[in-house]
């Protein structure tokens, strides 16, 4: 094995060059000893850091600031005495361990399809019951506890002796579908009042639990809620934290300094499918980043047998060894045994023989890493829960798969592990002294001890002592009335030969609900640094911008009268250039209802191209989390951006959001429709409190606004109603029904003009504010009809408004045109759809819809050959269109350009 005692590798502390001078080293060490022993630590501090400044000065090479050695943060010496009585909950986190573990391995018994983790709980179970014995409280008055997503066998199992889940649940593990099982992960969607946060997808997590430490904050600050005292707890593995959203939000959480965060981070060491840092120090390398964020450290490394070990070591040799050691090998000390141990870590040294030459080998065997310690724990969670001005980050050492022994315990496989063999079960019954019968054991019997004994009158004693049990979900909260419609009716009058875009009916529209002396309080802006784009800066001044410790310069711009304003009671949320960020602070938001009781109702405003194809994952999880908000996507479509080019103009956006079942999205072209489905919106999330969210898109082309028109709201929400009906007679005797979303709506209506004027035929033109919509309507309205052959034959939205028509069906839309196919099983008769598909480009509008084959022109060519198709008109028409129309039929299609 390659000798590392003289130098460093990546995420360890410096390693020491050999002193030349040890009488002169001694002598600054004592006298840093007396400065602390007779004035104090904080003198030594500002000694320390007038020494660093007076070398940053003198340019002298500085040791690394964030790493400290291996060893835990919080001495013996300070450590609090453990409240609880440890033989008690070591016997309960035994019956939670073989809980957990019987869950599994029973569910892959009834099939292998099912899988499901063992050794992610394993290493996790002591930190988690350490939390839930004397820190988690519950409640809304409480705290919010992110759970790590494979520990999730582990909580159910804790859950089952609360009482909470039944034997069957248990017995349904990751068998859903019959309605008495147990989801996979941390899913609320699914267990709607058991699990809170959905934290399956890795690394969403720490990011979710830092905008809600942050916006805990703000409703403090804000004066809507007391949230003083309350923590935000998240458990995240090590190798999680290499998602980029784990790490995203470590600079807020510093520089607001959320002492209201607690993060603990699992370091076993291993990921999936190997060593986090086989050839580093993960623990080292986390350490850097979170201090370097501003984040208060905690080293949990070493269980309390350590201790007299270290005692015993005033040269320092176990960290010296320690410290020449790599990740890959401090696995394998896991996976081995304690005469393994001895003879590959101890006995490097002499001295470090003789620390251990009292041990026996089997001492060295449980030797406890401090993740395992539940003293340890509870002086780290301790001295987190006491700090103040940062979050705090406990990065707790375990072994992965902790108890499984040699067929489980850090083994490079043990995250796949799901089964276990009858010598290993009994193993594993032996180790933790269940009391289980072999025949218990053979057959995977749960077990929970009765209802008198100590375990469950001690288990339930802290969790009433803690205000109830968790994890727990809040389904509900005090209904808010939506504004009526006929409050907002100058949105609904036209703009009265103005021109203006959607996008500023949507700011003029949110300035007026902010307003509201009632309702306007409940209202969250969010922005990603965008405000400016969208032209909300007026709401800068009349809401202010959200700032933890106010606004401490004079912005440039003060004499303007829409000055940057911030405020610590500032209403919209500015996230700067964080997407990731914004989402989780919008999901923050929209949960609400049911992690406070207080309904929220967040506007997160973006560049809709930005928006899933960048965060789709945290869409996913908003849609778990079952939150209420209106996400809007402006500038949005493929050629109402002009100028900006490929990856800033969006085609897809309206496909990507109509796969999440409760997100209800909508494409609206004039203002009146928007604020419809906004006041709809409203009344449902807020006052029918419906477990839906809306993805809503507005665009930054003028044009003139008009009124709305008479019985046309019921359209308007279900997906699609007539704008325009041609007159009943023309020259050619044609009709064609043309279907436009969005601004392209606009060039529908000037094709129907085009239709009538050049080549007489009719043109009835329909807005399809949401294909989305529609094709949810059509699925419901066939399944039923599939399901109950005897009932009346029922028409969907999309059969009810065109069947009666005439003519063939025109559909366009500035999104590809997967999107108005979405709808195409029930158009009732020959259906051609126009999108806009391939790579985006820069020109002017006009140019780019001529580009992707959008306009008023190819939409009459669509017609015509449509006509000419179905035998109406002569074929000759569209030839003549196409010259007329100087359309080069030769060109290539736009998504081969």
């Amino acid at each position: 094995m390659t000798d590392r005692s003289d130098f460093s590798f990546s995420g360890h502390w410096a390693v020491l060059p050999p002193d030349p001078d040890p009488t002169e080293t001694m002598e600054w060490l004592d006298a840093l000893d007396g400065v602390i022993d007779h004035v104090g630590r904080d003198r030594a501090t500002f000694l320390l850091r007038k020494l660093f400044d007076r070398a940053r000065a003198r340019r002298v090479a500085l040791p690394p600031v964030w790493s400290t050695p291996y060893c835990n943060t919080i001495a013996l010496a300070d450590q609090p005495p453990f409240p609880g009585i440890l033989e008690v909950e070591e016997r309960l986190i035994g019956l939670i361990r073989w809980n957990a573990l019987a869950m599994v391995v029973r569910a892959n018994k009834a099939s292998t399809e099912l899988g499901g983790h063992i050794a992610s709980y394993a290493s996790a179970a002591d930190l988690f019951e350490v939390g839930f014995n004397h820190f988690f409280r519950a409640g809304q008055t409480g705290d919010l506890v992110f759970f790590q997503p494979h520990s999730a066998p582990g909580v159910y199992a804790r859950a089952f002796l609360e009482g909470r889940l039944s034997e069957t649940q248990l017995d349904n593990y990751r068998r859903e579908v019959a309605g008495a099982g147990l989801s996979s992960y941390c899913h609320p969607y699914l267990m709607p009042e058991f699990w809170q946060f959905p934290t399956g997808s890795m690394g969403l997590g720490p990011l979710q639990a830092i905008y809600q430490a942050r916006f805990m904050r703000y409703l403090e600050q804000r004066g809507l809620l007391a949230t003083t005292g309350r923590k935000v707890w998240a458990f995240a593995g090590d190798g999680e934290m290499d998602e980029p959203e784990a790490l995203a939000g470590l600079s807020l959480a510093g520089r607001e300094m959320l002492d209201n965060l607690i993060v603990v981070v699992n370091c076993n060491l291993q990921r999936l499918d190997g060593p986090v840092r086989g050839n580093g120090s993960i623990v080292q390398e986390l350490e850097g980043l979170f201090a370097g964020a501003g984040w208060h450290v905690i080293k949990l490394l070493w269980g309390s047998d350590w201790d007299p070990l270290f005692a015993r070591d005033p040269e320092g040799a176990i960290l010296k060894r320690l410290q020449e050691t790599v990740d890959g090998e401090l696995q394998q000390y896991a996976a081995t045994d304690g005469h393994f141990n001895r003879e590959h870590f101890f006995n490097k040294y002499p001295e470090l023989q003789a620390i251990v030459a009292h041990l026996t080998d089997e001492d060295i065997d449980k030797l406890k890493r401090g993740g395992h310690d539940p003293i340890k724990i509870y002086a780290a969670y301790h001295a987190a829960l006491q700090h103040r001005g940062q979050p705090s980050v406990i990065l707790a050492q375990t072994k992965k798969g902790y108890g499984m022994g040699h067929w489980g315990q850090g083994k490079m496989g043990a995250h796949q592990q799901k089964k276990l063999e009858i010598d290993a079960l009994l193993a594993f019954r032996d180790r933790f002294a269940l009391p289980l019968a072999d025949a218990d054991v053979t057959a995977l019997r749960f077990y929970k001890p009765p209802a008198e004994s100590p375990e469950l009158h001690y288990l339930h004693a802290c969790r009433h002592a803690l205000g109830g049990y968790l994890p727990a979900r809040n389904a509900q909260s005090p209904a808010l009335a939506a504004p009526p419609l006929s409050a907002l009716n100058r949105f609904l009058r036209g703009s009265h030969e103005r021109e203006e875009s959607t996008t500023m009916v949507f700011v003029q529209l949110l300035s007026q609900l902010l307003r509201d002396k009632v309702f306007g309080r409940h209202l969250v802006p969010i922005v990603a640094d965008e405000a400016r784009t969208f032209g909300m800066q007026a709401l800068f001044r009349q809401v202010a911008i959200y700032s933890a410790v106010g606004q401490l310069y004079e912005p440039e711009d003060k004499d303007e009268l829409l000055y940057y304003k911030e405020s610590q009671e500032g209403q919209i949320l500015e996230e700067g250039i964080t997407e990731a960020g914004a989402i989780a602070s919008w999901m923050a938001a929209a949960t609400s209802y049911s992690n406070h009781g207080l309904s929220m109702l967040p506007f997160y405003i973006f560049y809709s191209v930005f928006g899933f194809q960048r965060i789709g994952d945290l869409v996913w999880a908003a849609g778990d989390s079952r939150c209420r908000g209106f996400l809007i996507g402006a500038t949005a479509g493929r050629t109402t951006l002009s100028g900006e080019g490929l990856q800033h103009q969006d085609g897809s956006s309206h496909l990507l959001f109509s796969v999440v079942p409760n997100c209800i999205a909508y494409d609206p072209c004039y203002g009146y429709e928007l604020t419809v489905i906004v006041q709809d919106g409203i009344r449902r999330m807020l006052e029918c409190q419906e477990d839906v969210f809306y993805y809503v898109t507005v665009m930054n082309e003028n044009y003139v606004q008009p009124a709305l028109p008479d019985g046309v709201q019921e359209g308007i929400l279900r997906g699609l109603y007539q704008i325009h009906e041609a007159p009943p007679q023309t020259t050619a005797g044609a009709r064609v029904q043309v279907l436009g979303s969005g601004t392209l709506l606009r060039e529908a209506l000037a094709a129907g003009e085009l239709l009538e004027r050049d080549w007489g035929v009719a043109a009835d033109v329909w807005s399809v504010t949401s294909f989305t919509e529609l094709r949810r309507d059509g699925l419901a309205v066939e399944r039923y009809s599939r399901l109950h052959p005897d009932a009346e034959p029922a028409l969907n939205w999309v059969e009810r408004c065109l069947a009666p028509t005439q003519g063939p069906i025109i559909a366009v839309t500035d999104y590809l045109g997967t999107v108005p196919d979405l709808i195409r099983a029930w158009v009732p008769r020959r259906y051609v759809t126009l999108g806009t598909d391939g790579f985006g480009r820069s020109d002017t509008r006009a140019a780019l819809r001529r580009f992707f084959e959008v306009d008023r022109y190819y939409i009459c060519i669509a017609a015509l050959k449509a006509l000419a198709d179905e035998g109406i008109l002569n074929p000759g028409y569209v030839t003549q269109a196409l010259a007329q129309y100087r359309i080069d039929p030769e060109r290539s299609p736009p998504w081969a350009q």
